[in-house]
């Protein structure tokens, strides 16, 4: 009977284990941090300004004030500082943010600059 308690703990144990594993495994991210903005709106001191998500899912004009509509040129961009309504220091490349990593990837750790 001991023997069958044991073996109970045991995979327990590691049933637990392995969702831990799992966790950390998946927190590496296979979707980065992403930002619609616009490309040509870069600000040396704030960045690229973040429009709305619509401007990167389709290809419709972006409706200004007053009514006029406009073409943003507008793009994803990942894993960037955002601040007051600006993004910076991020990447417009999808497989660039995945390979910086995360918690449990490889390639983590913070760049110098």
């Amino acid at each position: 009977m001991a023997e069958t308690r044991r073996r109970v703990r045991s995979s327990t144990v590691v049933l637990g284990g392995m969702g831990v594993l799992a966790a950390a495994l998946t927190s590496c991210g296979s979707e980065p941090d992403r930002r619609c903005v616009d490309r040509d709106s870069y600000d040396y001191i704030n960045g690229y300004k973040i429009v709305a998500d619509r401007n990167c899912t389709s290809s419709a004009p972006s409706v200004g004030k007053g009514g006029t509509s406009r073409t943003v040129d507008a793009d994803w961009y990942y894993d960037a500082d955002v601040s007051g309504g600006y993004a910076d220091y991020g990447t417009f490349s999808r497989s660039e943010a995945v390979d910086r990593g995360g918690f449990g990837c490889s390639g983590s750790g913070s760049s110098g600059g």
